[in-house]
């Protein structure tokens, strides 16, 4: 099993920054994919960024320029930067990996969420 911890939510104005982070830990051969999705008020939960183990990176256009996601391989730790922040990112941002067991079987794995407000 793996478990995913998030940290780093909070309340911040309109423009300012926040930086996520999450850490995985348990037994598991290697993780592929790691990244965040949020969900906001009366949305669908969606994705805002994805790192593979290559670096390879992927994100939502509304958050294109404005978010940063990066990863640590060896400790299994994803961070997302958030700049220019929007009213419209406010939302719980949950941890995101997709791993290989060591019986070759595939998983998705979540974090438990961490609040995200932005408001004056």
């Amino acid at each position: 099993q793996v478990q995913l911890v998030e940290s780093g939510g909070g309340l911040v104005q309109p423009g300012g920054s926040l930086r996520l982070s999450c850490a995985a830990s348990g037994t598991i051969l290697r993780i592929d994919v790691m990244g965040w999705y949020r969900l906001g008020p009366g949305k669908q939960r969606e994705l805002v960024a994805t790192i593979s183990s290559g670096s390879t990176t992927n994100y939502a256009d509304s958050v294109k320029g404005r978010f940063t996601i990066s990863r640590d391989n060896a400790r299994n730790t994803v961070d997302l930067q958030m700049n220019s922040l929007r009213p419209e990112d406010t939302g719980v941002y949950y941890c995101y990996a997709r791993g290989i067991t060591h019986n070759y079987i595939g998983n998705n794995y979540w974090g438990q969420g961490t609040q995200v407000t932005v408001s004056s």
